[in-house]
Formats: structure tokens, sequence, C-alpha cells
């Protein structure tokens, strides 16, 4: 069964100002940015942490399991969601974009959810643990990231901020079951 999703008359009246008001340069960078929340990298970053990982203290082991399994799973939880829910990306609903630089992104019907904002907000939750400063600096960097698929039309922003919500639980679930976090255990 595929649901249907449509966009909010937010989502529809903030896609339409960026259509109008973009231009190549902005769209170039938002196009260049949004690779640091793509699956393939995040899964190599992931994997490559937790290779180096393995030689270090067991606090920093520990956080390097959650970290692989946290992005592993949020990797594959939007291409499920998206086999059961449909919605038509913004960069279909626009001439003037493309007219003004925005590229078409992924299949038509995936819009819902981010699966760059799932990351993100998986990625993020997992942070919560940081220090401060550190924390601080991977929310605002995951700011930036999802920013650029709304920039880049190839989501509504309703679609991102599920996303972020369905991120943030999803490691939420994951440390709930794992432990991570847990005094002593990280």
């Amino acid at each position: 069964m595929t649901i249907r999703v449509h966009p909010l008359s937010a989502d529809i009246e903030l896609a339409r100002a960026i259509a109008r008001h973009t231009r190549p340069l902005p769209e170039r960078i938002s196009g260049a940015l949004t690779w640091g929340a793509d699956e393939h990298i995040l899964t190599a970053v992931a994997i490559g942490w937790w290779l180096w990982c393995r030689a270090k203290p067991l606090p920093q082991r520990h956080a390097s399991d959650h970290v692989l399994l946290t992005t592993l799973a949020s990797v594959l939880l939007p291409h499920l969601l998206k086999t059961h829910f449909d919605q038509v990306r913004p960069d279909r609903r626009t001439v003037r974009g493309h007219l003004h630089g925005i590229p078409l992104s992924g299949r038509a019907l995936d819009a819902f959810p981010s699966g760059h904002a799932v990351h993100v907000g998986a990625l993020a939750s997992a942070a919560a643990v940081l220090p401060p400063a550190k924390r601080n600096l991977a929310w605002s960097l995951g700011a930036v990231l999802v920013s650029t698929r709304i920039l880049l039309l190839a989501h509504w922003a309703s679609d991102v901020l599920a996303g972020l919500a369905i991120g943030s639980v999803l490691e939420r679930v994951i440390r709930r079951l794992t432990g991570f976090g847990r005094q002593g255990s990280t």
C-alpha cells in the first residue's frame, strides 16, 4: 500500500520563493554541500572511523560502534519508507527554478522523507552526548547540510523536518536498545 503525501501550503510558497530568487552559483554551492549528508559518504566515513577506533580506548570504540550502527540504520530506513510513501519533489513542479539553476534530484516521487535529513537527524541526535562545543558544531553543520535539500528543491521543508524527527527518533531507539550513552557505557 502506498500513501500519497501532499506538500503543505507553506512548503509550496517557500519553494516558489526559492525558484523565483535563486541563481546558478548558490545552487552549485548547495549542490556541493549536500554531498556532506549523502548516504554513501556518511557510510564510508562511519566505517573508516569505526576501523580507526578499533585500537582506541573502550569509550571511543563504543562511540564508533554506535555511530556506525546509527549510520547504517539511517541509510536503510529512508529507502524502506519511500517504498510506502509517494510525494512529488518540488523540483518537478517548477520551470522557472530550472532556468535559475535548480537541478533535478533523485526519483520524482521520492520527496518524503528526506533521506539526507534522516541521516543528519540521527547523527545530530547521537552528538547529544558530546561536550557542548562539539555538539553545537555538529548541530550547526547538520542544519547547513539539510538546508541544502530545501534550497535545491529536492525536498519540501516539511520533508526535511520530518526526516530530522525520524532520524532523531531512530537514534534514540538504537541508543535505548544498545545502552549507548548510559553512565559508564560510553
